[in-house]
């Protein structure tokens, strides 16, 4: 089994802070048609920090309605986010890899044979730390770009339709 994890916000859905309104998620450019390109050969699985929740903007319970909508969007097998604060020092917090290594066991999943989408550099840290292949996708959300060996994504995009089509083009190369 494979998967292809997104990151939520900014990656999957335009990044509103601390939006658990369902009424206000936008899937960002070309999110729809490359999931559900991706979906006929991986799961799809959010992976998500949350720090709304440690700092009490909203409960966790308030995640289900966001999975809920993201489920009526695109086609969607998991949904794990990480509740802590920045600094907590957890394991799930990306850049940590364990949202990803959570997500696999449960689903049954292959990190060496699934693939990342993030659009900051922790998110392609996790993926990589996690064994997968990643995609940065470049559309303005990563402003630090503190890098080492862990945070140089395997391919960039400019949107979750293009990822799609790189990640596919790689399968394809490597049937």
């Amino acid at each position: 089994m494979r998967a292809v994890f997104v990151d939520k916000d900014g990656t999957l859905v335009e990044n509103v802070p601390y939006n658990v309104d369902p009424a206000r998620i936008a899937l960002t450019p070309g999110a729809a048609p490359g999931l559900r390109a991706l979906a006929h050969r991986f799961r799809i699985i959010v992976v998500s920090n949350q720090p709304g929740v440690a700092l009490g903007k909203y409960p966790p319970e308030a995640l289900a309605v966001v999975r809920a909508r993201l489920a009526e969007l695109v086609p969607l097998h998991g949904f794990y986010f990480c509740p802590h604060a920045p600094r907590a020092g957890c394991g799930c917090r990306k850049p940590a890899p364990g949202l990803l290594e959570r997500a696999a066991r449960e689903h049954g999943v292959s990190l060496a044979d699934s693939w990342l989408i993030g659009d900051i550099l922790d998110d392609i840290e996790a993926g990589r730390r996690a064994g997968c292949r990643t995609v940065l996708l470049d559309n303005g959300n990563e402003t630090v770009w503190e890098m080492s060996p862990q945070r140089v994504p395997h391919h960039v995009a400019r949107d979750l339709a293009e990822a799609a089509n790189l990640i596919l083009e790689h399968e394809r190369a490597m049937a």
